[in-house]
């Protein structure tokens, strides 16, 4: 079975503008050859980062975007003297490293944003040689929200390699699978307490996709719109001097070589933005796209992890599939809470929430399973990662989340793998007829499965058939749950996973969360075409 059974073909990507893996074979849009390692936590990803851009020299070039960079982010303790994000950029770039950044210019900071912190980031970058733009190139109340670092190294292609997902170098994101929480931390809901535990996900690619991600880069690099058209920044970026010209990024080097069995396509999402987009002019959504498509060949589980699971429009697929399969079955991990606890700010959230539980619980009944994580202190994660596992064939890892923003409205970079690698474990067979599960599918499925049951790393036998993984999943909740009902009286079962019950609104609440939630919360990016025929 060809690898266009599962990846979007060009024409099926519909960004006809986009110049986006020409250098494919015959015109596709994936590449072939790749070895993709996913991290899971910001602890695992951030020394790999150390390690990675410790080894660049002279010459070499560093790519990176992000929502919220901090710049005195620690990113690795064994590391002292390249510690923090600025340590590790600004050291580089005095090595001759030619770092160039995109950090989005961010809402201001009394909304809880970024503004400050990422000015300041930039600051230090340009202060040290580096070369740092804040791109406000969105929609109105749109954010690019894409986190991928790309590492270039002339005559050492062996070293080339690219982060991809949803962690941002910043505050909040150093945790690992104890989940207590980074030591600098971000607030948020207070029942996450003073130090959040969070659960997140990011890729090392290397291979010949490394220069599709450095590809994503330029496009964004070299857009010629102004980095921003609210006058109030325009006139405090001409007063602090600040850098709002892209200098010219050395000519690209040749694709690196094949290193690996993994299949990759990159999936992406920009807005319909007024002037447009030269590489996306009426935006892409081949994230939306590629969820369609996948999931109209789910046969036996989707394994999801998500921060938000908002929006009907985007629960529309997985409840198609879970009603036109009776044995097909999903596993969902979220946060049992929103970020924000606030009494205007958690409705919308939990409205969101909630119609969707709705929807999928109507197609799929007792064959959908949602659950929440907490660690064993009892403190609640914030799950923050963007997964997704099909079949155990086809697997993505993203800064998307599973909402209308991420699939229409602001940017994101999604990485999706589809491994050439049978996996021997038994079953043998997945999915369609003639297909089987993927090594890296299965093996990333089953590395969270182990994280969130307390399993051992060889004590996965049960959980590699889609129905006892279902069952596992379920009875690991509720032995937990019935501790706790019991008084938690005894030793802690093992399992960090509770059922997900959501919070009941009232009917008045809804009718003030339901447009808050839309228009400011989810809102939709698609040209009202496709919004009028509710289409991607």
């Amino acid at each position: 079975m060809g690898p266009d059974a599962w990846l979007l073909t060009p024409r099926e990507r519909g960004n006809p503008a986009t110049h986006f893996g020409a250098e494919h074979e015959a015109g596709a849009a994936w590449s072939n050859g790749n070895q993709v390692h996913p991290l899971i936590h910001g602890a695992s990803y951030f020394a790999e980062l150390v390690a990675c851009i410790g080894q660049m020299q002279d010459g070499d070039l560093l790519l990176f975007t992000d929502w919220r960079g901090d710049q005195d982010q620690v990113l690795d303790d064994a590391e002292p003297a390249t510690g923090t994000v600025t340590q590790l950029l600004c050291a580089a770039a005095r090595r001759g490293v030619q770092v160039r950044g995109l950090l989005w210019r961010s809402h201001l900071d009394m909304m809880r944003f970024s503004q400050k912190e990422n000015r300041r980031l930039g600051e230090l970058i340009e202060a040290a040689g580096g070369r740092c733009l804040l791109d406000m190139r969105v929609r109105p109340g749109g954010s690019h929200h894409q986190k991928f670092v790309v590492l270039r190294h002339p005559g050492r292609p062996e070293l080339d390699v690219a982060f991809v997902g949803g962690i941002d170098l910043c505050h909040g994101r150093r945790d690992d699978d104890r989940h207590q929480g980074d030591p600098q931390a971000l607030p948020i809901a207070a029942v996450y307490g003073a130090r959040p535990p969070w659960h997140d996900a990011q890729v090392a690619i290397r291979g010949p996709a490394v220069g599709d991600v450095e590809a994503v880069f330029r496009e964004r690099w070299l857009d010629p719109a102004p980095l921003t058209r609210n006058p109030i920044h325009r006139l405090r970026a001409l007063l602090d001097g600040e850098d709002t010209h892209a200098c010219v990024l050395p000519a690209p080097l040749p694709v690196p070589p094949a290193c690996g069995p993994h299949t990759v396509e990159l999936l992406r999402t920009y807005p319909n933005r007024r002037r447009g987009y030269p590489f996306a002019q009426q935006g892409e959504r081949s994230i939306a796209r590629s969820y369609f498509k996948v999931l109209r060949r789910a046969r036996d589980l989707i394994y999801l992890e998500d921060q938000y699971l908002w929006s009907r429009q985007v629960a529309e697929p997985f409840a198609d599939a879970l009603a036109a399969n009776p044995a097909l079955r999903m596993i969902v991990v979220v946060p049992h809470w929103p970020a924000e606890d606030g009494r205007l700010s958690m409705p919308p959230s939990l409205f969101g929430r909630t119609q969707v539980m709705e929807m999928l619980d109507q197609a799929g009944g007792d064959r959908v399973a949602v659950y929440g994580p907490e660690n064993h202190a009892g403190t609640p994660v914030y799950v923050h990662a963007k997964v997704c596992v099909v079949d155990d064939v086809w697997a993505a890892i993203g800064s998307d989340n599973f909402n209308l923003r991420s699939w229409t409205h602001d940017s994101e970079l999604s990485c999706a793998v589809l491994d050439q690698t049978p996996d021997q474990r038994e079953p043998r067979e997945a999915g369609g007829p003639g297909d089987y599960p993927r090594a890296y599918a299965r093996s990333l499925r089953l590395q969270l499965a182990r994280e969130h049951l307390d399993r051992c790393d060889d004590d996965d036998a049960d959980l590699c058939e889609p129905l006892s993984a279902f069952r596992a999943f379920a009875l690991s909740a509720e032995a937990l749950d019935e501790w706790y009902a019991k008084g938690s009286i005894g030793p802690r079962p093992p399992g960090r996973l509770r059922p997900y019950r959501g919070a009941h609104l009232s009917r008045m609440t809804r009718l003030w969360a339901r447009p808050m939630y839309q228009h400011l919360y989810d809102p939709d990016g698609r040209p009202a075409a496709l919004r009028r025929k509710n289409t991607f």
